[in-house]
């Protein structure tokens, strides 16, 4: 753009030749017109060159006065530091040879707007003057002692000054340059192009203030900053930065007013403690705002509550933390790198009022730092490129003016071994070094104190998140079948897998089966041993008198085969316990329903034998046909194959198999699910199994019913009756105990057990009304086991039907006796009679 000379030599920008530049020039005509030669309190040193200096010498007064007490280390010693740099250039011969460098130094007295009208004596020497209406009083012209020119600026302290005073300076192309103000605006190289500072901006700060927050493990802080660019801005820039690297929640962002009073701080510490969790605290605050702070954290009894991180206007410095040292112990703060020069501590240290004349406020100085009046006027009303200087440190800017992001940090601390202090803890330079074990936190804490939103979730919970915090949530247990797939959600493990213990992964759901330990598995086998020893004892008996009356009146034949029956329904219980295989599950399909289908078929055939002797007997003295042993034997045979040819087409159709049922228990509570090994049987495969058996045992009620009246020196009608109302009984409730448990977690226990008692007691109750009596009597009493005198077929049946007669008449006579006799008119030894007699040993059976 094209520039334009205006002025006494004024360059500006045409663009920027507004109402702002020609406020400006009324100021400084008004200013000019009305102030003396030389501001007062201000320094001036003489030389070829002068360069200017802002220092906050004082701080900001009460309402009404410009300027407070004075600042000893932002003040006073940067001022004197400055003093001794031109000392040590125009001492140099080489650096500026023949040149001798000024100083025109200003108090800003820690205020923006007194710090511009201050500044206006700095662009004086740039403005022409119309005096051609001016004369003196004996006619002749005035003559007016013109400013000196100042060629650049150093300062100022505050980040607000600099911005005010830059937007001044700028306008006459005076090159400002700061060595303490840090607001990232500053960095704008299009509004702040003749500003430049040796300090880092606080971009940087804030970057390194994420780091440390970080690095604590913290996520949940709250932020307070002064009033004005410095605190805003670096509050902003932290803001920011937070949010682009995640993980950082701003639990509250609160503001110190300019014009301040005690109750502005209290309350800030009572909107602190209303998000108590978050204790860490970014200070982006004047010194004078950090020491209100602690003291009201102090008023609250909150020492040690706080976790402060302080900016670098904290630093290393005594005066914010000075009577408050308690409030202040754990803080960590920051400060741009810098380095100690011996000769300077030497000059200071060396000042006196004799020799310090040049500096107009080392008096104020000496009073506040000894404690001492020097004067009538004191306000001590009581007492009691890349270049080096001489740290060796390189100094160089950025294309924005910055200097690069160096800082130390310390944090405050205070141990029986010495006194309160700051300690190098850590640097940042780009990257975070931090010494985290030489931290030490408030009453007495070894470890970090947290600064969180929540706690941790535990092993096996899940975050979930509060609306609009990403730093906070509620934690949430994986339950069921859910493990920890991440922080933030569960996934349900796979059919056959459950949660581990701490829910973080999957693991095989436990494989159980009934073991011969088992109290499920205890009783039925004890039954079924009993039974085993007490059907080998029977058979045994039967095979030793196999040619007695009693065995052979049994049905020798049948009755090794009911016995077989009864054995394999005591087997059974064996192969339902053992450990499921190709080979057990094969015979269970065998066996669960052959032992029944025996025992029933044979007492099928028995009851039928006998209900249609006695029913031919009634009309035909004829004996009825297929009641031979044989012919039992094959009816039997029969019936017992129509089982064995199911069980061979279900072996076709569906091969046995074993299978693990994780349903059966599969509990809500995880920690007790278990996949049962069972073989590939059904419920309705095992009814079905045995329904072929239950139709043969209700057809045998049914005949039995129908023998019932047949009198018991004739036949065993009357105990395989009471035996087949017996199983049946056995069998009605195994149905409902079978299905109703279909549901239960312990489903394969309880339907195990049932069918395996059931087939006990339907075996223990034919083995005990049938044969029992029978072994007693051989036994006990051989002497009742003789042969009978044989009778014809018809006197049998005849006796038979009038037995039941006469036992209904039996009330009607007197004695309640009835007498029966039989004729027998027919030579038994003829051949006919041959033909008509029947063995007594054949129909009793």
């Amino acid at each position: 753009m094209a520039r334009l000379r205006h002025g006494g030599g004024v360059v500006l920008n045409k663009p920027c030749f507004t109402w702002q530049v020609l406020w400006v020039m009324k100021a400084l005509f008004d200013l000019t017109a009305s102030q003396e030669i030389y501001a007062p309190h201000s320094i001036r040193m003489e030389g070829d060159l002068t360069l200017g200096g802002l220092f906050p010498v004082h701080a900001r007064g009460i309402p009404g006065e410009p300027c407070g007490d004075i600042k000893k280390e932002n003040g006073i010693h940067r001022l004197e530091a400055m003093m001794y740099a031109l000392d040590q250039i125009n001492s140099d011969d080489e650096l500026l040879p023949n040149i001798t460098l000024g100083a025109r130094v200003l108090d800003t007295c820690s205020r923006d707007t007194y710090a511009l009208e201050q500044s206006l004596t700095f662009v004086q020497a740039l403005i022409q003057k119309d005096t051609s209406d001016v004369r003196c009083l004996n006619g002749e012209p005035p003559v007016f002692v013109k400013p000196e020119k100042v060629v650049g600026v150093i300062g100022a302290s505050a980040s607000s000054v600099s911005i005010m005073v830059a937007n001044i300076l700028r306008l006459f192309q005076i090159p400002q340059i700061s060595y303490a103000s840090t607001a990232p605006e500053l960095s704008d190289d299009r509004r702040y192009d003749f500003f430049s500072r040796v300090v880092p901006p606080d971009s940087f700060q804030a970057q390194a203030m994420v780091d440390i927050v970080k690095a604590m493990g913290w996520n949940y802080v709250s932020t307070v900053a002064s009033e004005g660019s410095y605190g805003e801005k670096g509050v902003d820039a932290f803001h920011q930065l937070s949010r682009e690297s995640g993980g950082i929640c701003i639990a509250q962002s609160l503001k110190i007013p300019h014009n301040h009073k005690q109750e502005n701080f209290d309350k800030i510490i009572r909107l602190l403690l209303e998000t108590r969790y978050a204790r860490a605290v970014i200070l982006f605050a004047s010194d004078e705002d950090i020491r209100g702070i602690l003291n009201a954290s102090k008023r609250a009894d909150q020492v040690g509550h706080f976790l402060w991180i302080g900016s670098d206007s904290w630093g290393a410095k005594i005066s914010p933390v000075h009577q408050l040292e308690e409030a202040a112990v754990g803080a960590v703060t920051i400060l741009p790198k810098r380095a100690t020069i011996a000769g300077f501590d030497a000059y200071f240290t060396s000042r006196t009022l004799e020799n310090n004349r040049r500096n107009v406020w080392f008096a104020e100085y000496w009073e506040e730092n000894f404690n001492c009046k020097l004067m009538s006027s004191s306000k001590k009303e009581d007492t009691s490129r890349k270049c080096t200087g001489s740290a060796g440190t390189s100094v160089n800017f950025n294309r924005n003016g910055d200097a690069p992001g160096r800082y130390d940090l310390f944090q405050y601390q205070i141990n029986n071994n010495s006194s309160p202090g700051y300690k190098n803890i850590g640097q940042w330079t780009e990257t975070l070094q931090l010494n985290i074990e030489d931290m030490q936190w408030p009453d007495g804490q070894t470890e970090i104190p947290s600064s969180v939103c929540s706690q941790p979730c535990k092993t096996g919970q899940r975050k979930k998140a509060v609306k609009g915090m990403p730093c906070c949530w509620h934690c949430e247990p994986c339950d069921g079948y859910q493990y920890q797939y991440d922080e933030t959600s569960c996934k349900l493990c796979s059919y056959s897998m459950m949660p581990n213990p701490n829910r973080t992964a999957c693991q095989p759901i436990p494989i159980v089966k009934l073991e011969w330990h088992s109290p499920w598995a205890v009783i039925p086998v004890f039954l079924a041993m009993l039974g085993i020893i007490a059907t080998i004892f029977v058979m045994a008996t039967f095979i030793r008198y196999n040619d007695t009356p009693i065995v052979r009146a049994s049905g020798r034949e049948l009755s090794y085969v009911l016995l077989t029956g009864i054995f394999l329904c005591y087997i059974i219980t064996f192969v339902m316990i053992a450990k499921p295989d190709i080979a057990i599950c094969s015979f269970r399909r065998i066996f669960l329903g052959l032992g029944m289908c025996i025992s029933y078929a044979a007492l099928l055939t028995k009851t039928n034998r006998i209900y249609r002797i006695f029913e031919e007997g009634k009309t035909s003295v004829t004996a009825p046909r297929l009641i031979s042993p044989t012919s039992q034997l094959a009816i039997t045979s029969s019936l017992i194959s129509a089982q064995l040819l199911g069980v061979f087409v279900w072996f076709g159709v569906d091969p046995p198999n074993t299978v693990i049922d994780y349903d059966e228990q599969k509990t809500f509570n995880s920690d007790q699910a278990r996949g049962v090994l069972k073989c590939d049987i059904t419920d309705l495969q095992i009814i079905c199994s045995l329904g072929y058996s239950i139709l043969l045992m209700v057809t045998c009620t049914v005949y039995a019913i129908k023998t019932r009246g047949v009198p018991e020196n004739f036949n065993e009608a009357k105990p395989i009756g009471f035996t087949m109302y017996t199983t049946c009984i056995v069998w009605l409730a195994f149905i409902p105990i079978f299905f109703g448990t279909a549901q239960s977690a312990e489903k394969l226990y309880i339907q195990t057990t049932t069918l395996c008692i059931s087939m006990n007691l339907s075996a223990s109750v034919a083995l005990g009304m049938l044969y029992i009596p029978k072994v007693y009597v051989i036994i006990f009493h051989p002497e009742l086991n003789v042969q009978k005198r044989k009778r014809s077929f018809k006197a049998v049946v005849t006796a038979a039907s009038l037995t039941t007669r006469l036992s209904h008449k039996t009330s009607d006579r007197p004695n309640g006796e009835a007498r029966t006799e039989l004729c027998e008119n027919i030579d038994p030894n003829s051949p006919a009679a041959k033909k008509k007699y029947v063995s007594y040993n054949d129909i009793v059976i």
